[in-house]
């Protein structure tokens, strides 16, 4: 019995590496081949395919496209290089921070992209070594995910399949979870400041610099036309209000209808509800192209991110809920008596699988059904922060490629990279202190 069971985990694992190896969409439609492996050859019982959490990506994404259509997400970035370059040399600490509410305010780690370019210019020119906020400022759009009110990974802990049956609300997260995030970012911030040494003496920097290869900075962007700028401004309101309205929701249940035959709406219901009427008000109020939505990079990466979750994760409840027993009577003792072991689990898996929202979905019903309590998960929630740990991620290659100083870099060894001092430091602090807020409340 147990030899099926490790057959049946490396069928999983297989279809994860292969998935992570094609990229893409591939993580999806090897999950699904790796389900079909299970239920076909192996015999289980197909778990619950993640609906809601499909659900409420396509809503988010839906309104983070319409925004980034009309214009808003080039209008915050143009916001966040006034406030980077009003303090250059405080770049390190301002790159992330920023970097951390822009994710949190759109819900998506993309948003990345756009102001890492910004960052590693401000920095060359401030002669800050670029490694350091760039370093973090990626780390720092990870954490954010695990505090955005509307981000996939948040949506999928709230969902009725998880934590959303279990008393937890969307308050009880963004209680732990922004704090502990916020905290462990500022301490990777003055982490990374120990790390090289100082830009003029870089080795690397001074042969690019001899060879020619270091210009001036980079063509500025061209800017937005007043009315652009007022259409950007209108959606970005529009976009803000629907989030904002959101968290109201998820902290003030009396907000929520309660219907005729007792039920409440739930918060799934609302995200989804809400977030698709931000898209219709912007393209309505603001005329943006609906086609040119669907045609950008946020549609493009929150589509992907949705059939990815499609096959891994209904693989993966396929094969904890056909092996639960067996986990149960093998490892319940443990993870009761060590729970930080089950945020060890989170972040391997999230090596694996590149998303948070993934990794969310595969792995928590193993641990609401280990009896592992709802808050003490919600504390666990930034240990899905690990894909920075294998450097192959999107924003972490763009973060070396935008870096043209060479001071971010992947080392000799590939695991040793820039990325890993800030992403292991955030990460730990984050736990611990989400930990600690979650015992101080009781």
């Amino acid at each position: 019995m147990e030899l099926l069971i490790y057959i049946e985990l490396l069928v999983v694992l297989a279809a994860i590496f292969i998935g992570a190896r094609v990229g893409g969409i591939g993580l999806g439609i090897f999950g699904m081949m790796g389900l079909a492996i299970l239920v076909f050859v192996f015999g289980l019982k197909p778990g619950s395919a993640p609906i809601d959490v499909m659900l409420m990506i396509v809503a988010v994404i839906t309104a983070a496209s319409a925004l980034q259509s009309a214009g808003g997400l080039d209008y915050l970035v143009q916001v966040a290089e006034k406030i980077l370059r009003k303090n250059p040399s405080m770049v390190t600490f301002l790159a992330p921070v920023v970097c951390y509410f822009f994710t949190f305010f759109s819900g998506t780690g993309h948003v990345a992209y756009s102001l890492l370019p910004i960052i590693a210019e401000i920095a060359t020119e401030s002669k800050v070594r670029p490694e350091r906020p760039l370093s973090i400022s990626v780390i720092a759009s990870q954490q954010a995910i695990t505090a955005s009110p509307i981000s996939a990974a948040t949506a999928a802990l709230l969902s009725k399949d998880l934590l959303g049956s279990h008393g937890i609300e969307l308050s009880n997260i963004l209680m732990v979870c922004i704090p502990a995030t916020l905290i462990g970012v500022i301490v990777g911030a003055i982490a990374v400041n120990f790390i090289g040494v100082p830009l003029e003496k870089d080795p690397e920097y001074q042969r690019r610099l001899a060879e020619g290869l270091i210009g001036n900075s980079q063509d500025a962007k061209k800017a937005l036309t007043p009315q652009q700028q007022r259409k950007a401004q209108t959606a970005v309101w529009i976009f803000l209000c629907g989030v904002l309205s959101i968290v109201l929701f998820g902290s003030v249940s009396s907000l929520r209808p309660v219907f005729a035959d007792g039920t409440q709406l739930g918060m799934p219901e609302i995200i989804e509800i809400v977030m698709m009427t931000v898209a219709g008000l912007i393209f309505i109020i603001t005329k943006a192209d609906v086609t040119k939505a669907v045609k950008g990079s946020v549609f493009l990466a929150g589509m992907q991110a949705v059939i990815a979750i499609f096959g891994i994760a209904w693989m993966g409840d396929t094969f904890f809920q056909g092996n639960l027993e067996f986990f149960k009577s093998s490892i319940e003792h443990i993870v009761t008596e060590y729970p930080f072991l089950f945020s060890l689990a989170l972040f391997v898996m999230s090596i694996l699988l590149f998303s948070q929202a993934a990794t969310v979905r595969t792995l928590y019903p193993l641990g609401i059904a280990l009896g592992i309590p709802p808050m003490t998960m919600v504390a666990m929630f930034p240990a899905v922060n690990g894909y920075f740990f294998i450097p192959n991620y999107p924003t972490v290659v763009a973060a070396i490629n935008f870096d043209r100083t060479g001071t971010t870099r992947i080392g000799k060894y590939v695991l040793n990279h820039s990325f890993q001092v800030p992403g292991f430091v955030a990460t730990i602090v984050a736990l611990v202190v989400g930990y600690i807020i979650v015992l101080t409340m009781g």
